[in-house]
């Protein structure tokens, strides 16, 4: 879900930012992309403390509502997405050569890792780096 920032700026200060949906959550940053990012961040602890308060976060307000409130009006407005859910770990049963096998747990050793966030950062490596989907897989397990 995708929540308005309105990111201002007064002189002299930082780069402010408050969400219309959420009265006190706000944060700044020296420039604006940090400004940006501390609004992603900002917005994920609030949300997080409304969720053990047992409370749900509010329908997010439209584009069109922000623009007519007075108190926004000299910002600038941006979409910040709260983050996913945990997402759910499914266990897996995989067959491996026993030698790769203990060449992949000495090197998630080497790298403070546990066996499983060693695969799956080498997935996602090989699923979005160069050649990704185009054959440079190999099935010869």
């Amino acid at each position: 879900m995708d929540y308005i920032a309105v990111i201002h700026k007064d002189a002299d200060s930082d780069w402010g930012v408050s969400f219309p949906d959420f009265p006190g959550c706000v944060t700044a940053g020296e420039t604006l992309e940090e400004a940006r990012r501390m609004a992603a961040e900002a917005l994920a602890l609030h949300v997080r403390g409304l969720a053990e308060e047992g409370l749900s976060p509010p329908r997010p307000m439209t584009l069109d509502a922000v623009a007519r409130h007075p108190d926004f009006a000299d910002g600038v407005a941006v979409l910040v997405s709260l983050p996913e859910a945990r997402p759910k770990n499914v266990r897996v049963n995989v067959m491996l050569p026993q030698a790769d096998l203990e060449a992949i747990d000495a090197r998630a050793r080497e790298q403070g890792v546990s066996r499983s966030s060693f695969l799956l950062r080498a997935a996602r490596a090989a699923l979005t780096g160069p050649g990704a989907g185009c054959g440079a897989w190999s099935d010869r397990a």
